[in-house]
Parts: C-alpha cells; structure tokens; sequence
C-alpha cells in the first residue's frame, strides 16, 4: 500500500471543483484541508505518513483482522451490550465501508485498530476509555454536532442507557467518518455522513428520555428496626466489604436511598449476630467485623447519622434448635446469624421490637452457613 504525497496534492486540486457552501457546512477545523491545489500543504500537520504511524498501522491485514476482531467481539455475547461494544462495532462497520470502496489512505487500518483496542478491552477489563482518538487520516469537523454528542455522553443516565450509547458511539465514529472524507476532499460524502449523524441526534434525546427513571416514591419513615439476615449479606464466613453478596449491597442501598429521603433519623445502631456454632471469642469477632462492614457501607453511601457497630456473638438468639444432623442444625439455626439495624428518630425512641415482627423489613441475605 502507497501513501504518497503526489496523491494528497492531486486531491487537492480536484477538490477546488468542490463547491465551496459545502465545504463552509462542514466547518473544517483544519486549515490544511481547506488548501487546494498545488498550493496545499504537503507535510506531517496535513497528515503525511510517518515512520511511527507506519509502525503501528504498516503491518495490519485488513481482511483477517476484520474477520478476527468481528468473531473476537461477537464471542463476547452480552459483554459488549455496551457503549464500548457498539463503538467496536461501528468502528468495524466503517473499516468494512472504506475497505469495500477500495480506500488507500489507511483509515482502514485505523478503524480496525480501535475497534481492535475496544474488544481487547472488554476482554481483558482494563483499558476501556470513552476518548475519542485523534487519526492521521482524518480532521475535526462540526464542533456543534460533536459538543451536542459530548453532552449526551455526559447525562447522568447515559451510563443506565443502552441505546442512548449505541447511538452516541456510533455517531463519534461517524463524525470522525465523516472526517477521513473531507481529508481526502470528498466533501460530498463527508456531508452525507454528517447529515445521517445530524438527523439522528434526536433519536439519541429521545432514547435518553426513555431511560429517565420515574420519581422516587417519597419515604414517609424508616422501620423501627431492620434485620438483615447473614447468609443473604455475605459469603461464607466472610466479614469484608468484598464478602459482600449482590443481594446484601442491593438491600443496603434501597436502605440508604431511604434513609437520604428523610430527616428525623438521628443516629444508627448496628449489632451482628452468630449461631451458637464454634467458640465465644470467634463469633464475637466475626459478628463485630460484620457489623462495622455494614456500618462502612451506610456511610460510604452518604448516610450522615451517627452509626455505632458492635457485634454480640451468640447472644440473643432467635430461635433454638434441638441436636440434629450437621446441615439441618445450620439451617434451622440461620435466623440467629444475622445483623441488626435500630434507628433512633427525633420523634420516637428505640425500643425494644416484639419476637413476632423480628422478621418484617429482612432482607434475604443469607451466608450459606456459618456462624
């Protein structure tokens, strides 16, 4: 493949035919772009190829990278349900666009690797960015319809809304589509590309309208006291934020939600419990890290009333279970394993909860055994 200067210069002087109302609609960023005939720049600001990018971009083969990165990127199933996924594919949708119109410039081999750079990403975890690059081969267009996209992407629904993120990341790559066509001074598709994201800027309002979550139902008060159950809350025989199940956080954060949506709850007193299984000292200790885990959530969730966290070992059970066989006897005693919240209001004060509304306000949270 030939990147040659001659080239540039002989597109630049076939796009002084160009009609100079389109080119204005674009608002080309770009000096460069705008020079026409022999007079355009022929240099590395007006992208000549460079040893670096030769590097990077020299050796990619189109056809098997195209085919690798799309069987990569659709072997991740609902791994990339998600802006960087759609970005991946548009990326690859405009590589196969340029490839199948016999594109020389090298946008090919730039579109593969972002789209290469985004399923490696969702592979791996790590590296996932939502920057948009900056490629040799293509200028910086309608900064009205980028700003338009660059606040869409910063809605604080954006990141709940799939939709709203295919049709955001799809637009950047049709922007900077767009781009490579004016760079290569083919202002009439470059404007067809802009037109297509221009028109389709209203689809992504709408979708993020549709992602807006209805009002949160106004909490009138927060129960007395809340139990959360131990297997529910964490793994087994596990105390430690990261010991957290799914099921815990999600009944921890319905709570802080709550508790941010009214004002009389002046403090917060946080016990955990243990089945009467193994000795005194470890229950004690497995209880109290519990309920200062707890603790620790509530407040890195923003809750500002004073808590206090203790934890009681195996006292105050709740229920007691005759000798029986192993797995039974921890079954029937997973009531006592568990973590008490009392909140103390301006209007009332603590006391204590009758046996029979032990069980009201718990949510599921159950540790698969122990203590």
């Amino acid at each position: 493949m030939k990147y040659s200067l001659i080239a540039i210069a002989l597109a630049a002087m076939l796009a002084g035919c160009s009609s100079s109302a389109t080119r204005d609609r674009l608002q080309i960023q770009d000096p460069t772009v705008l020079q026409t005939g022999f007079s355009a720049t022929q240099s590395q600001p007006a992208g000549a190829v460079t040893p670096q990018w030769i590097g990077t971009y020299g050796g990619v083969k189109n056809s098997a990278m195209l085919s690798a990165v799309q069987s990569r990127l659709n072997a991740l199933g609902e791994r990339k349900s998600n802006y960087f996924g759609d970005k991946a594919q548009c990326w690859l949708n405009a590589a196969r666009d340029e490839r199948s119109g016999h594109d020389g410039w090298g946008f090919v081999e730039e579109a593969l690797v972002q789209a290469n750079n985004l399923t490696t990403a969702l592979e791996t975890g790590q590296g996932l960015s939502t920057d948009n690059p900056e490629l040799r081969t293509a200028s910086v267009l309608r900064p009205d319809l980028w700003k338009q996209v660059l606040t869409a992407k910063g809605s604080p629904l954006f990141p709940q809304c799939q939709e709203a993120q295919r049709l955001t990341a799809c637009s950047e790559v049709e922007l900077i589509h767009a781009g490579h066509e004016a760079w290569t001074r083919d202002f009439d598709e470059s404007t067809r590309l802009v037109d297509g994201v221009e028109k389709g800027l209203p689809g992504i309002a709408a979708a993020l309208e549709a992602c807006t979550p209805p009002p949160a139902a106004k909490v009138d008060s927060i129960p007395q006291k809340v139990t959360l159950q131990v297997d529910a809350t964490f793994r087994f025989n596990r105390s430690d934020l990261a010991g957290m199940l799914p099921a815990g956080k999600a009944k921890l954060d319905e709570l802080i939600r709550n508790l941010k949506q009214v004002d009389d709850v002046t403090s917060i007193s946080i016990e955990g419990y243990t089945d009467r299984l193994g000795s005194d000292s470890y229950n004690r200790q497995l209880s109290a890290k519990r309920a200062e885990t707890v603790k620790r959530y509530l407040q890195g969730g923003g809750v500002s009333a004073p808590i206090s966290a203790r934890g009681r070992g195996k006292e105050d059970p709740v229920v007691q279970c005759e000798d029986r066989g192993h797995e039974a006897l921890i079954a029937c005693l997973a009531p006592n394993r568990r973590v008490e919240l009392d909140f103390v209001r301006t209007s009332t004060r603590t006391s204590a909860v009758p046996q029979d509304e032990r069980t009201q306000n718990q949510p599921v949270m159950q540790d698969q055994q122990a203590h």
